[in-house]
């Protein structure tokens, strides 16, 4: 089990404070299988948005792995794969 899971919210609130978030579009809808693109987030905002999951994480996101995850539900499956799980006392 994971020490911490990435969740919809800490995506959000990542994307909030790295890119801001067009006026057009409601993240507090249901976007968990909209398209990054449409959400009018595109490679430079989600290479900010990448870094700012390393850093806080403590995971290795390469660039290829931020293109190909095109939806909020993709990135953070892949996100919660690379947690560290916590060590079992």
């Amino acid at each position: 089990m994971p020490e911490q899971q990435f969740t919809l919210d800490d995506l959000k609130r990542i994307l909030y404070e790295g890119a801001g978030a067009d006026e057009a579009v409601d993240l507090d809808g249901n976007i968990v299988d909209a398209d990054f693109e449409s959400l009018g987030y595109e490679s430079l905002a989600m290479l900010e948005t990448g870094s700012r999951i390393e850093r806080e994480f403590g995971v290795t996101l390469d660039d290829d792995t931020l293109t190909e995850a095109r939806t909020p539900r993709a990135l953070i499956g892949i996100v919660n794969s690379l947690l560290v799980p916590a060590e079992i006392s």
